[in-house]
């Protein structure tokens, strides 16, 4: 098997999505889900998404579809497009899978994934976070990460683009 063709078979959708699910669960690992946009990977996303994988077996993260970072950023985001955006972070050995969603939150998707482990950044409360209901529920686990200091996509962006 190419190396490529490795990464992109993480990038997951329907059926394909349901069956590598079925098949954690029958090998009883526990799945850490967490979101987001990642729209310039930087230093301080691998060093949450690091953390965030030692928590569980396999780590899945749910990737807002450009659709959807328009919606929340505004009409100039995303950078990268979200096949690209895909891309680069199945292509990180602690990634397990990837999955788009186009909602504003992934409720729906952590619905289906039914993680053991919700995560999120320093930067939100616990209770706050969309899914806390669902994990708790379970008996999960929902977790903030500490963000690392200076490394944010916006800051990058506005540093590139000569604001600061």
């Amino acid at each position: 098997m190419q190396k490529l063709d490795a990464v992109t078979r993480k990038i997951m959708s329907g059926e394909t999505l349901d069956r590598w699910l079925a098949f954690t669960g029958f090998k009883r690992k526990s799945i850490v889900f967490t979101n987001g946009c990642f729209d310039i990977l930087h230093r301080g996303h691998i060093e949450y998404l690091s953390k965030a994988s030692d928590l569980g077996d396999v780590l899945v993260i749910g990737l807002n579809t450009d659709n959807s970072v328009k919606k929340l950023k505004g009409p100039s985001r995303p950078y990268l497009d979200e096949y690209t955006r895909a891309l680069t972070l199945a292509s990180l050995g602690f990634v397990s899978a990837v999955v788009l969603f186009d909602e504003e939150t992934p409720y729906e998707l952590i619905c289906r994934i039914q993680p053991q482990y919700l995560v999120k950044g320093g930067d939100y409360k616990v209770e706050e976070i969309v899914g806390y209901d669902i994990i708790k529920a379970r008996g999960g686990q929902v977790i903030t990460i500490p963000l690392t200091e200076g490394y944010s996509s916006t800051a990058i962006i506005g540093k590139m683009a000569g604001r600061s």
